[in-house]
């Protein structure tokens, strides 16, 4: 199996998406403003304490109050706050954090309120994203992910990973990480950790180390609270870091900076694979140029068609998931009904496998797979669910299929599920039903481009439009693409846009930003600034 990485950066959102043999089983889609926080640590104030729920709300500066259970404080919370005070105390010179006291464990049936109070200054980090209406899920124990090592601060054990099956390779790593991990840090030794050599583990360790340092030193110095102190790589590397491995063939960025930054980061783990981190500069957006446009387009929404007919019906309420299977039109099978039940089933737990990655759906999941009346059956459709989740990195648990047919999933939910609109509003008509003739579209596009040229002076940009009207606007050998070269400049360039309604058209400066509405009437107003300032005058008075 083959994996690529494609990142499509806009100027106002960054979509990632990862292909396993040219399928697409992951995605994600983030605001440019806005910041994935899971990681993200904070000094906070506690805000209210909440004996009943053995819990606190702490303000981390979001808009709804983070939640801290007692059991997310962590056995070491009494250390940390002292540290916490040693470091905050003399803000000039940073404490030593060899020469901290590791005081006694909390209780593990305690309570809040023994250990915390309102008002008070803790050091916390998210570890699950703001959903609905309830605000960030916090604890106490800090961690910072590196590729092959967790380190903890105010821990003194070396875990391994339980995936690393060889007694004398969890040893060695064991053994190797006790020799050179400083006093009161512990650490996790991640999967992909097997078999480096101790000059890889230790040049990380020292990187995460130096986090750890800077992060202390924002903490000495914070004075107004709440602090961010500590902030997760961007979206792309922290995705990188997690998925990163051998089998990736290519990482396809579109944008300049961020291709430098995944780069920066593959030399920093991997420096010879390098050369997989490739810069897109192709003409046709990214995404229309790998095919996941249309994979996203058909692979969303209520419905989702899988093979011969047959499809899923997803449906997301507040409490959980829920999944019907239908085998539609799909023709019977010779072999009798039990048999085509089994077969739809089958492909509908492939599917559903997939649809969990890639929506990143999370909690409970309920599914409701076409009967079968053989126990046999039933067991083969669990086992082919189970062996398809195991390509899935998040926290899951499956139970065999229930005497109403019904499978039960539960699955780590760390922030929403992926919801991706596939419907299209009309851009043209705007819901009324009637637009004008089609065939008089080009003439349209022609007037905007007239408009363009020789009203507000923009000799290049890019016209980006549907693929059918591209086709007709190229076809031929002095086609409508070239008489407008003639006649207004070879600075015109069309790009077909598999994401644009079928009359839908968008302009596109040199820079490859989107010329906008304002953008327009800004140009039109440098081009000709006095009668233009006369009518937005007249307007305003108006």
């Amino acid at each position: 199996m083959t994996s690529e990485l494609v990142v499509d950066v806009q100027p106002k959102e960054i979509s990632i998406a990862l292909m396993e043999d040219k399928n697409l089983v992951e995605f994600q889609k983030e605001e440019r403003n806005l910041s994935f926080s899971v990681g993200n640590m904070y000094v906070g104030k506690v805000r209210k304490l909440m004996p009943g729920l053995n819990a606190c709300f702490v303000d981390v500066g979001f808009e709804k109050d983070a939640f801290l259970h007692y059991l997310d404080l962590g056995p070491q919370f009494h250390s940390y706050q002292k540290y916490l005070k040693q470091v905050i105390s003399d803000r000039k010179k940073l404490y030593p954090m060899s020469k901290a006291s590791m005081l006694p464990d909390i209780e593990k049936d305690g309570t809040i309120s023994s250990v915390l109070q309102q008002g008070q200054e803790v050091i916390v980090q998210i570890v699950k994203e703001p959903i609905s209406t309830k605000g960030p899920r916090l604890t106490c124990e800090l961690s910072f992910a590196g590729r092959y090592l967790v380190l903890i601060p105010f821990n003194d054990k070396v875990s391994v990973s339980q995936k690393i099956k060889s007694s004398e390779e969890r040893a060695r790593l064991k053994q190797l990480l006790q020799s050179i991990k400083p006093k009161n840090f512990g650490v996790i030794v991640r999967t992909v950790a097997e078999g480096k050599r101790v000059a890889e583990l230790d040049a990380e360790l020292k990187v995460l180390l130096k986090h750890w340092e800077e992060t202390i030193t924002k903490v000495q110095k914070a004075t107004k609270l709440p602090s961010l102190v500590y902030e997760e790589t961007s979206r792309t590397v922290a995705m990188l870091r997690d998925l990163f491995n051998p089998s990736y063939e290519n990482i396809y960025v579109n944008d300049e900076t961020v291709f430098n930054e995944v780069k920066d980061y593959v030399a920093l783990i991997a420096p010879e694979r390098t050369g997989i981190v490739k810069r897109y500069t192709g003409q046709l957006p990214i995404f229309d140029n790998f095919g996941i446009t249309k994979q996203i387009k058909s692979s969303f929404g209520k419905t989702v068609s899988y093979k011969s007919g047959a499809y899923l019906i997803i449906e997301h309420t507040e409490a959980l998931h829920v999944v019907d299977v239908n085998s539609g039109n799909r023709s019977k099978s010779t072999n009798g009904q039990e048999a085509n039940a089994l077969d739809v089933n089958l492909g509908a737990a492939d599917e559903l496998a997939r649809q969990l990655r890639l929506r990143d759906m999370g909690g409970i999941i309920v599914v409701d797979f076409i009967d079968m009346n053989l126990a046999e059956n039933r067991q083969k459709l669990y086992e082919r669910m189970c062996q398809n989740m195991q390509k899935d990195r998040a926290k899951h648990n499956i139970l065999p299929l229930s005497k109403f047919g019904l499978m039960q999933i539960t699955r780590q939910r760390v922030r929403p599920a992926m919801d991706v609109t596939t419907d299209e509003d009309c851009p043209v008509c705007f819901g009324k039903g009637k637009i004008k003739p089609s065939i008089l579209f080009t003439d349209t596009l022609e007037s905007k481009i007239d408009y363009m040229v020789n009203k507000l002076k923009v000799k290049k940009f890019t016209l980006h439009i549907h693929p059918y009207v591209a086709a007709y606007v190229n076809q031929g050998l002095m086609s409508m693409k070239r008489k407008w070269q003639m006649k207004y400049g070879f600075g015109i360039k069309i790009v077909p846009n598999q994401n644009l309604a079928f009359l839908q058209y968008k302009f596109f400066d040199v820079n490859n930003q989107e010329m906008d509405r304002s953008t327009l009437y800004v140009a039109e107003v440098y081009a000709n600034p006095g009668p233009t300032l006369k009518r937005y005058v007249a307007r305003s008075r108006g």
